[in-house]
């Protein structure tokens, strides 16, 4: 696996970037800039990845390709069409949104609807028009699982696969985003076996952090940093290094440079 972290921290150009996250010991990170970007800024920074081993992860799309509003569903997605053949033309290993939903004032939020068939077929129309526009063939369009959006797990995310039916699209693994249970989250190193079993050949990239069950009623997880909750990290990166060794694994959600590099050190400290 190749570990690496969400943040960019702050850089003047392309060897900049790229000399703080080699300095920390990342092999791998996020694409920080996007297709409005100017292409030959966008070629300096995927070449200065390439020119010192470090892959490219994925690139982020995070904007509302189900919105309500038919204008901005539409810019959205021509945004997304655009983050993927970024992705296709610097060697990202996917492209990542989350399905989004037209239901609510939250473009991540958690609605009954977004479950309903309507927003399925509506997922799967949105997927297969931004792979059929770039037909990438290096990279993938994929979709990362959230609690209360559809994929909400290993089986939703295999029955979506089959559902878009498109060799283009693949599997942004988020672990932690699919422990919505006291099963999953008693019996997590299980539910990791799960995940790989089902899903691994299929994934492309990983986030990582971790979860703790706070004492409040009735069941409250919540999201926190590597080592501050259950997760076993080691196994999690011994299962994603069987699927492929460069597998990038992503450390995200903290909120300051200082903290992810504290996190890449501790993760560090478990895995090596």
């Amino acid at each position: 696996m190749r570990l690496g972290v969400s943040t960019s921290f702050s850089f003047q150009n392309a060897e900049d970037w790229i000399v703080k996250h080699k300095d920390l010991g990342c092999e791998t990170v996020v694409f920080p800039l996007s297709c409005t970007e100017e292409k030959d800024k966008v070629q300096s920074f995927a070449k200065a990845a390439k020119e010192n081993d470090i892959t490219i992860a994925e690139v982020g799309i995070w904007r509302n390709t189900l919105s309500a509003d038919p204008a901005e569903r539409e810019a959205n997605i021509k945004y997304a069409i655009g983050q993927l053949q970024m992705a296709e033309e610097i060697g990202a290993r996917c492209c990542v949104n989350v399905a989004g939903t037209p239901h609510g004032s939250r473009w991540d939020g958690g609605y009954r609807d977004n479950f309903s068939k309507q927003t399925r077929k509506d997922i799967i129309s949105m997927v297969r028009t931004i792979i059929d526009e770039v037909k990438p063939t290096h990279t993938k369009f994929t979709l990362e699982p959230m609690p209360w959006m559809v994929p909400a797990d290993p089986d939703d995310y295999l029955r979506l696969i089959e559902e878009v039916d498109r060799d283009a699209f693949g599997v942004h693994l988020d672990v932690i985003n699919m422990v919505t249970s006291p099963q999953k989250y008693f019996y997590l190193d299980e539910f990791l076996d799960e995940i790989f079993e089902k899903l691994g050949d299929k994934i492309l990239s990983c986030h990582l952090k971790d979860i703790v069950l706070l004492p409040d009623y009735t069941f409250c997880l919540k999201e926190c940093a590597c080592g501050e909750g259950i997760l076993n990290i080691k196994k999690y990166a011994e299962l994603a290094t069987k699927v492929d060794k460069d597998m990038p694994m992503i450390i995200e959600h903290l909120t300051s440079d200082e903290a992810y590099l504290d996190s890449f050190r501790y993760v560090r400290s478990v895995i090596d």
